[in-house]
Formats: structure tokens, sequence, C-alpha cells
């Protein structure tokens, strides 16, 4: 398994940008996917975007065109740039992996708040 640890959330006007980070500890030669994941409050957990080891992305509607996920394998981190933000942006945004083999990982969250 690997350990997971999200950074650069914060609170932003609508229509800013912010970058998060997710730097993994242990194996990360052995993560197929790696995605985040976003939760806002009284609501499902909800995919925001994947990147495989081969580089290929897949985002929810909601976010495609101003959300780009991107992965350094030499670093062992994964990020998420976000820009043009909007108020139903705010959310715990979660980091999450899943191994080649069997099992998945998730950091701790951090929280993304977009003030209108």
């Amino acid at each position: 398994q690997v350990q997971l640890v999200e950074s650069g959330g914060g609170l932003v006007q609508a229509g800013g940008s912010l970058r998060l980070s997710c730097v993994a500890s242990g194996r990360f030669s052995s993560i197929n996917l790696m995605g985040w994941y976003r939760q806002a409050p009284g609501k499902q957990r909800e995919l925001v975007a994947v990147i495989n080891r081969g580089g290929s992305t897949n985002y929810a509607d909601s976010v495609k065109g101003r959300f780009t996920i991107s992965r350094d394998n030499a670093k062992n981190t994964v990020y998420l740039q976000m820009n043009s933000l909007k108020p139903e942006d705010t959310a715990v945004y979660y980091c999450n992996a899943v191994m080649i083999i069997a099992g998945s990982s998730w950091g701790q969250g951090t929280q993304v708040t977009v003030s209108s």
C-alpha cells in the first residue's frame, strides 16, 4: 500500500484558481490509477478526475475544460489544477490511488472553499 498526503486547498473567490498536490509514499510504481474525488456537505463523494499509468485521463462533466489532472512519476505526485472555480466546487477533495494488484488508498482530504 501507499500513503497519500494532499495539500493546496484553501479559500478562493469565484473565477480563481488553485492547484492541489498529492504526494505518495511507498511503492509509487505499484499504483495503477490515481484520482481526485470530492465530497460536499450532505452529499456523496464523487469522482472529479482520474489518470492512469499511461497518462490517460478522465473527468467529471462538471469540471471538464476547467480542471486538469497530471502525474509526475519522478516526484511520486499527482496534481489537480483547478481554474475558473465556482462556488459549487466547494468541497473536501480527496486523493485516491488504486494499486495494480489489489487495494486502494485514500488521503486525509483538503478543504477547497470558493466564495461568490
